[in-house]
């Protein structure tokens, strides 16, 4: 039987299949099939008799734990989004969209680590030189912190078996590459093959490994999306290039709590931390404008204020707009039709532009109360208040449903010095009070809409 000369990979999954398909049988996208040469089983990865060297089985009882197997990265916000520290021995994936600061985050982290631990940090994409000129930026110097301009996974291993570091950093993984395989760098195949490789790498001898991965808009090339399953973390640094902000968030974590970010912002010395990210995504609130909500979401273990700006305007053309940035579409919809059912608000025969500022994205139902209020405080011209906050569900019928750590939100609110926060009644009869903070229980979106805009 001859042997299979391609494969095909689904770039957006890594569902690997027989034939090509316009939609992946996995993950249902479309036009994400890619071919790629199907990768060759070379000597070394065979024992004697040609078959594969395999592992041998120990009772669990047997095995040894370290007690403590985390160490600090010298950022307090990049230690909180892995759960305490980095793990020895753990492979994290760092993904991005290109120019986002990935790079300058882990070469930060360098200056940190070096106190402790010896660094290799391997670029693909710069030379030493560069990389010399940009750690001067930095400020980030160190005896212990190794350099090295490689794109060829051999060599890079190599440099690891003779350098000997604790923390091996990879910049990027989509411009290494195996040169046992026939395809090009970046491809699906080289790319699940060399981070294949520096995760025997991790396990086997202990080093913790940070590789960076590049994404489109989409996430959809070779890379984080294809490599989430087979790394232990999965950071997504994300942000609008055009602002300073940028925001670390935890999608995978087997050493810890997953949804968790951290809070940075871009200046010309590097990125600096920011530990009250409420306060930095209230900076700059108008005084008195109608339109404008506050809410309090969770962020993993985080409690986080966060301004919801709406505005109702009458339709342009016959079809009224409806657009979202930062809150999910389909919600936002969706509480345009409970505020004109349940509101007696004639919103339908309008535009609708709901925006969440600072570059978050809400994406559970807490925020559903401040979204719709700030939608009928558009729609009526009436302001809210700059001193006043709302959480809750909304349901179709109208109704304000309770939400998950209400007290850890409302601690967040007074701390902020909010004086009133419209929360669930049926959630406010078993919290205490709050010195500072009034709290405004209401059972439904009429009771809100009289008690905030006396409508």
């Amino acid at each position: 039987m001859r042997a299979k000369t391609s494969v095909f990979f689904c770039t957006e999954c890594g569902n690997e299949t027989s034939k090509w398909a316009g939609r992946c049988p996995a993950c249902g996208a479309w036009n994400t099939i890619v071919e790629q040469a199907a990768p060759k089983t070379t000597a070394a990865q065979k024992g004697r008799g040609g078959m594969a060297l395999r592992a041998k089985a120990h009772p669990i009882d047997d095995l040894s734990v370290e007690e403590d197997p985390r160490f600090p990265t010298g950022m307090g916000e990049l230690d909180r989004v892995l759960g305490g520290g980095a793990v020895r021995g753990s492979l994290v994936l760092v993904g991005g969209a290109p120019g986002i600061g990935k790079s300058t985050l882990m070469l930060q982290i360098c200056g940190k680590l070096c106190e402790q631990s010896k660094v290799l940090y391997v670029s693909g994409e710069e030379s030493p030189h560069q990389l010399k000129m940009r750690a001067k930026r930095l400020a980030v110097a160190s005896e212990r912190l190794y350099v090295l301009s490689e794109t060829s996974l051999g060599d890079v291993l190599a440099s690891v078996d003779e350098e000997k570091p604790d923390v091996l950093i990879i910049d990027s993984i989509q411009t290494m590459c195996n040169e046992a395989l026939d395809s090009p760098a970046g491809s699906v195949a080289q790319v699940k093959d060399c981070t294949m490789s520096l995760m025997q790498l991790a396990k086997g001898q202990g080093v913790t490994v940070f590789v960076i991965g590049h994404v489109n808009k989409e996430g959809s090339i070779a890379g984080p999306k294809v490599l989430e399953h087979m790394v232990d973390c999965v950071l997504y640094f994300e942000g609008d290039q055009h602002m300073t902000y940028r925001i670390l968030r935890a999608a995978k974590n087997r050493f810890g709590a997953t949804n968790e970010i951290g809070v940075f912002e871009m200046r010309n010395e590097g990125l600096a931390e920011v530990p009250n990210p409420s306060e930095m995504l209230l900076s700059g609130r108008p005084a008195d404008a109608p339109g404008t909500c506050v809410t309090c979401v969770m962020e993993g273990a985080r409690p986080v204020l966060a301004e919801i700006q709406a505005l109702i305007a009458p339709a342009a053309q016959n079809v009224p707009r409806r657009t979202s940035n930062g809150f999910d579409y389909n919600r936002a919809a969706m509480l345009l039709a409970v505020l004109e059912k349940r509101g007696a608000l004639k919103v339908s025969g309008c535009d609708a532009f709901l925006n969440v500022i600072g570059g978050l994205t809400l994406d559970e139902p807490a925020a559903d109360l401040a979204a719709i209020l700030a939608l009928a405080s558009s729609y009526l011209d009436k302001p809210i208040g700059n001193r006043v906050a709302a959480v809750g569900e909304v349901g179709l019928t109208g109704e304000v449903r309770s939400v998950s750590h209400l007290s850890q939100r409302l601690s967040e609110v007074q701390r902020l010095g909010f004086e009133r926060c419209i929360v669930p009644k049926h959630h406010a009869e078993r919290l205490d009070q709050i010195k500072g903070l009034q709290l405004v229980p209401v059972s439904n979106l009429g009771d809100a809409l009289r008690q905030v805009l006396g409508g």
